[in-house]
């Protein structure tokens, strides 16, 4: 039986984006006049936000694991879930049946051959053997038209034949636009 609901995680991942912090989400560069983007500094922040303050007290099994390593996975060995490393997993760990969000993120100004590797990677954990209920995409900053303009070369993208498919439907596209606000869902 499942102990979480769609809701439980899109409440705890709006909380946990509102309370990050400027210096968190650009990073001041000594030497340097203006703050930089940074996915693992801003990466670590979420981590704590939804681990510390927002996940659940109520004995749930469910953990958040942060880039688990799954090369080694007995159920894995010879797809393309074996040398993956999601920034976020909502799991209970040992229980293959028990697999709930996959989560990368992303900077807006981010390399398009990282997010097609992620865009890949999350459509493989909804797959089996891996079977995860929820996908997302997280992409923060504040540029509207740069998103804009990564949002239509994703979906060119995945419309593209490849080796590893690229399935937007089984994705959610998630925004964080700015501090003091939380991540929106938005469609493709």
């Amino acid at each position: 039986m499942r102990e979480l609901n769609q809701h439980w995680m899109t409440s705890i991942l709006c909380r946990a984006t509102k309370s990050i912090s400027p210096e968190y989400f650009l990073l001041p560069v000594a030497g340097q006049e203006r703050p930089v983007y940074r996915e693992r500094v801003y990466c670590y922040e979420l981590y704590h936000q939804i681990r510390t303050c927002c996940w659940p007290n109520n004995g749930t099994s469910y953990s958040l694991g942060g880039e688990v390593d799954k090369d080694g996975q007995p159920a894995y060995k010879g797809t393309d879930l074996e040398k993956t490393k999601p920034d976020f997993l909502v799991h209970v760990p040992g229980e293959l049946d028990r697999n709930e969000v996959v989560m990368e993120v992303k900077p807006i100004n981010c390399d398009r051959r990282g997010i097609k590797k992620d865009l890949q990677t999350l459509t493989a954990y909804r797959r089996y053997p891996a079977d995860y209920q929820r996908a997302i995409l997280l992409v923060y900053g504040d540029f509207q038209d740069v998103f804009d303009r990564l949002k239509r070369w994703m979906k060119k993208m995945a419309s593209q034949k490849t080796e590893e498919p690229i399935d937007l439907h089984r994705i959610e596209l998630w925004h964080h636009a700015t501090c003091g606000q939380a991540a929106k869902n938005v469609e493709w």
